[in-house]
């Protein structure tokens, strides 16, 4: 009986010992067990002795609660990036980056995108995914976004404006401005219509406007077209006729232009030759546009060729191969830029010899050029040539089939 008294009151006394106890515990020696704070886990529970708490692992291990039960907790491994690292006091906050989600703290799943008319019930989050429900009636989305929800409709135009179509789960209602031209009526007060693209690419929407204001649909088939309220073609023809006459006028000055270019040349040339004839009579010395003397061997090979002429020969009459030879000798970079004097002795402008300058072969050019004038006869080239002491090109252009025969 006595044994029986005994253990009652050692079972009263730990309940009682329990009720006043943090952990709710007590050891078996009625005391209460300890508890361990955040950083440090249970390494041996309270039982015949009191709890045993070892610290956790810095970025290893951790333990948030104070307990007497816990131990401590692995770290979580990041997929993506980390807010906060792991301590021993709590674990690490993981995050993914923009249009992804966490999921099972493990791995960054992309969020998932509503399509156009539909809105995102419950947005993406940190670690919950999109869900995606269509819109109901009265209200419309026209993005695609995993965080936007479905945007309740408007319910009427403003005053300025009159509505040309209805709310859609793809897009609010349509207005447009009273003020724009093609809705306007004319001022005989007749109806005018204006076509405005629907939904459909194989139809269009005819709409009339009424004197209310209200708009009627009528469903056509074709591509939409415009109507201008005003025929703006009879201002075009003075355009036109402007431009033309532009055109006409400049024609007539390039002609007239060309004209006196031409001329010019053909004068300068027959000043040239009766000077060159001049010259040759006095048989004492040449003078050239560069201010060089010849000397009177030169004149008097000159007055030779003068006396034993018959008949004015063509340049362009002489055979292929002795026009390829006087070309030859005449774009011999030794003696300097030789043609563009030749050039220059025959009468062609500076501007002229600059674009034959800038062609493949300008010798060629330039003798192809002049030889197509009615003045370009072997007495005139030989006369620039003796100007210029090219007496080995002159003697070239001598030496023909006919050996009588002088240019």
């Amino acid at each position: 009986m006595k044994t029986l008294l005994t253990l009652s009151l050692l079972l009263i006394s730990k309940v009682a010992v329990a009720d006043v106890c943090q952990s709710g515990v007590s050891t078996a020696g009625v005391e209460c067990c300890s508890l361990c704070p955040p950083g440090f886990g249970v390494s041996v529970p309270c039982g015949n002795t009191d709890t045993v708490c070892e610290p956790c692992t810095e970025g290893s291990s951790f333990s948030a609660v104070l307990s007497g039960t816990e131990r401590c907790q692995p770290c979580s491994t990041c997929p993506g990036a980390m807010n906060s690292t792991c301590t021993a006091s709590h674990d690490a906050v993981c995050h993914c980056p923009d249009g992804h989600y966490l999921h099972d703290g493990s791995v960054c799943l992309s969020c998932q995108v509503c399509p156009k008319g539909s809105g995102a019930k419950t947005p993406c989050s940190r670690t919950e995914n999109t869900e995606c429900q269509p819109c109901p009636p009265g209200s419309y989305s026209e993005v695609k976004s995993s965080r936007s929800p479905c945007l309740p409709c408007r319910t009427r135009c403003l005053e300025t404006e009159v509505q040309i179509g209805d709310c859609t789960p793809h897009h609010d209602i349509l207005c447009m401005n009273k003020d724009v031209p093609i809705l306007k009526r004319k001022e005989d007060n007749s109806t005018m219509y204006t076509s405005l693209e629907d939904g459909n690419k194989d139809q269009s929407i005819l709409r009339r406007t009424d004197g209310n204001g209200r708009i009627d649909n009528t469903t056509m088939s074709g591509s939409p077209q415009f109507i201008s309220p005003e025929d703006n073609s009879k201002n075009i023809i003075p355009v036109y006729c402007s431009v033309l006459a532009a055109v006409v006028v400049g024609l007539i000055g390039y002609v007239a232009f060309k004209c006196w270019v031409t001329c010019k040349q053909k004068k300068l040339l027959a000043k040239q030759r009766a000077g060159e004839l001049a010259a040759s009579g006095e048989g004492e010395k040449l003078h050239s546009d560069s201010g060089v003397f010849l000397d009177t061997h030169s004149l008097q090979e000159h007055n030779q060729l003068n006396k034993a002429k018959l008949e004015p020969k063509l340049y362009i009459n002489l055979p292929p191969h002795k026009q390829e030879e006087v070309e030859r000798l005449l774009t011999d970079t030794s003696r300097g830029k030789d043609w563009q004097r030749l050039a220059s002795l025959l009468g062609y402008e500076e501007d002229t010899i600059d674009s034959f300058a800038r062609g493949e072969d300008p010798v060629h050019t330039l003798l192809t050029n002049w030889s197509s004038k009615e003045s370009s006869t072997l007495e005139v080239l030989c006369a620039a040539l003796v100007n210029m002491e090219r007496a080995d090109v002159v003697d070239t252009l001598n030496s023909t089939a006919d050996a009588s025969s002088v240019v």
